[in-house]
């Protein structure tokens, strides 16, 4: 009985305790403004594409999601939202390849643009424990401004002159037509450089039918939110080891138990190494646990202690034999990765479908085709 205590447990049984950790399995929902943030402080970190976020992942965590708890959230300053990993047209230098991808001698610079989409990756961030933040814009200004549209550029001084602002403000301030500055915050947006008060903001940009004005009666949503637009600082970071060990109990808070397998998807954590050696000090202050507690994976693993227990306390419920589908861009679509399986792209118009643990076969979301090429074009 005590060597089955100790016991690994198998992927599949770490995907069916996992689905309730993060409150997709049935009857695990959360509710409610406390609930919701429950869920963000869970997936904070995680870059979904932003038109996924509320239908295809939140509505699944939280019973009876209304977006209003969303937006309190962002309003109040509990949380922000932004695009944390640096865009290609941000990071790349330009400049025209050859067929090994080395740049041409003499060749004129190819320039990436940042595309206005509504699946450009962003997270949210609980600012309390936001220390695992990272600086990424450390090349300066003019690296930052690359790939964006005149109209964009213009935007990203006035924020940086006059400070946060609301829209019509930056439309006065800059002399710009609506529909430009739309689209320039759109791109900011799509490039990580700004953020808004409030998450409404955003659902005013990527929503076609508000963009138009289209709707009636009571049912007619304004086509601007009253929040204010900022830029997005993620150049202030706590002090190195700090963040390190603050991105530890983030992903603890996330996966229950970490294995550095299930970081594949994660785009904005420290290097395997730097992760290690904090898990390792929070093992010797006896704050975590090491061992092996999931089988058929490499390397050292880590967990909370309420974690191993719960997991390892689910092995004598009984299989229900109920599929649960998800988004393939849910934090859950760990196909290939945790649990055998052909790998499906993490796009909105996906989805993954799991039996007891198990992987099964699911079907591509209406409009799916669509989502996979203005993808394409963000990446």
């Amino acid at each position: 009985m005590l060597r089955k205590q100790i016991e690994p447990v198998t992927p599949a049984a770490f995907m069916r305790w996992l689905m309730r950790w993060q409150h997709v399995a049935p009857g695990t929902q959360v509710t409610g403004e406390r609930g919701t943030l429950e869920v963000l402080q869970q997936l904070q970190g995680f870059e979904i594409p932003a038109n996924a976020w509320e239908r295809q992942v939140l509505a699944r965590r939280i019973a009876d999601y209304d977006p209003k708890w969303l937006d309190q959230l962002c309003l109040t300053g509990a949380v922000g939202w932004g695009r944390l990993s640096p865009h290609p047209a941000t990071v790349d230098a330009g400049g025209a390849a050859n067929g090994n991808g080395t740049s041409q001698e003499g060749a004129a610079p190819r320039q990436r643009r940042v595309i206005p989409t509504s699946v450009a990756p962003i997270t949210f961030f609980v600012r309390e424990e936001a220390d695992w933040m990272i600086p990424r814009h450390a090349a300066g200004a003019e690296a930052e401004a690359r790939g964006l549209s005149h109209g964009a550029q213009l935007v990203l001084e006035f924020l940086r002159q006059r400070g946060a602002s609301f829209f019509a403000d930056i439309v006065r301030g800059t002399g710009k037509l609506k529909a430009e500055i739309e689209t320039g915050l759109w791109e900011l947006v799509a490039a990580g450089l700004v953020t808004a008060d409030g998450f409404d903001n955003l659902r005013a940009l990527i929503d076609p039918k508000r963009r138009a004005g289209q709707g009636n009666g009571r049912s007619m949503r304004p086509r601007h939110s009253s929040g204010r637009w900022a830029v997005l600082h993620a150049d202030v970071a706590a002090e190195r080891n700090r963040a390190v060990e603050a991105a530890c109990w983030m992903l603890l808070r996330r996966y229950g138990i970490v294995i550095r397998d299930l970081l594949a998807r994660e785009s904005n954590l420290p290097p395997w190494r730097e992760l290690l050696m904090a898990f390792r000090r929070l093992e010797d202050r006896g704050e975590i646990r090491g061992g092996r507690f999931v089988d058929g994976f490499l390397g050292e693993q880590f967990a909370l202690p309420v974690a191993v227990e719960s997991v390892r306390g689910m092995r004598n419920l009984p299989l229900s034999g109920d599929a649960t589908t998800l988004s393939a861009a849910d934090p859950l679509n760990l196909i290939g990765i945790l649990v055998p399986g052909e790998r499906v792209p993490a796009i909105s118009g996906r989805t993954v479908s799991y039996k007891d643990g198990v992987a099964v076969s699911a079907p591509k979301l209406p409009g799916a085709n669509a989502v996979v090429e203005s993808s394409v074009h963000t990446a």
